[in-house]
């Protein structure tokens, strides 16, 4: 689920209102972009995106997308949240302007009240475990009270996405796991949320530097490090690598072509005998970043 705003960003917005209008249709993923900017134009305060062929439970959803990306599914049902006394008839004409083969009929509404839009994203999130000890847990959702062994990392539901996790953070956050990071120096490179910096450092990391080029994504990185208790731990930062940084661990959840480009910074800035995740890469793009990056690593192995 993709969710441009949060409930409670909404709830301090509008706080007097009462109840809300809510669109739904389903949609090809190449129309998405065209209709969910049409219905912010024309008042639309929150949008979410859900994947139109499972249900809640088998949702391949999105935790942290990579850099300059919005992975999305091939068919996808977009609900838009309106101010309660919105004319449908005219979301209906922005929306047959925009997809003439759209029949009146896919267009669903429905009146939400209050108590329960703000509730609608706080319900879809469950925890989630990656590996043997690493979990993750919405706000609205309290840990175990006797942890074990057991490391939660806990996300606003305002900035995480659906009730799965993309399958590259999965990945990394599995490494992470199995990784002895205690006293380490850890680069997430392509920070997003933060997710996998928080989690870094709350497995043991001595230290994480997260790097993003999006201003926001630094924001929500902080602030979700802010609410783990690990803020002191964690350098947050545009694109710029201090020259003399040398870190034990990266990782990068990112894109193909960014990582091939980054190949000679990544070398630089991890130790000798330091290890290196990357992910975010397509089936058949394995080959390619294998060999780039063999002039300065050894042991690579490419997984599923």
């Amino acid at each position: 689920m993709h969710a441009d705003n949060s409930a409670t960003e909404l709830a301090n917005r509008y706080p007097s209102a009462m109840s809300w209008l809510e669109l739904s249709l389903t949609l090809r993923s190449d129309q998405q972009e065209a209709v969910e900017a049409a219905l912010e134009d024309v008042g639309a305060l929150a949008v979410t995106l859900l994947d139109a062929d499972a249900d809640t439970s088998n949702e391949q959803a999105i935790l942290e997308p990579a850099v300059g990306e919005t992975p999305l599914w091939s068919l996808i049902v977009l609900s838009a949240l309106f101010e309660a006394e919105t004319d449908r008839s005219g979301l209906i004409h922005v929306l047959g302007e925009l997809i003439p083969e759209l029949e009146p009929g896919q267009i669903l509404f429905r009146e939400v009240a209050d108590q329960d839009w703000t509730r609608v994203w706080m319900d879809q999130f469950k925890p989630m475990q990656f590996g043997e000890r690493l979990w993750i847990y919405p706000w609205n959702i309290e840990p175990p009270s006797d942890p074990g062994n057991a490391v939660f990392v806990r996300l606003d539901p305002g900035l995480a996405f659906g009730t799965g996790t993309h399958p590259t953070t999965a990945l990394c956050l599995e490494w992470l796991d199995r990784t002895e990071l205690d006293g380490k120096t850890v680069i997430d490179y392509g920070c997003g949320s933060g997710v996998l910096a928080i989690a870094a450092a709350l497995l043991g990391a001595a230290e994480v530097i997260g790097i993003d080029n999006d201003p926001q994504a630094i924001e929500a990185s902080r602030d979700n490090a802010t609410r783990n208790g690990v803020a002191k731990k964690i350098l947050l930062r545009l694109p710029d690598i201090d020259e003399r940084t040398l870190a034990d661990l990266l990782v990068a959840n990112i894109l193909a072509g960014p990582l091939h480009e980054l190949a000679p910074l990544f070398a630089a800035h991890v130790r000798p005998g330091g290890l290196l995740a990357l992910s975010g890469i397509l089936s058949g793009q394995e080959t390619e970043l294998l060999e780039r990056y063999s002039e300065w690593f050894e042991d690579l192995v490419a997984s599923k």
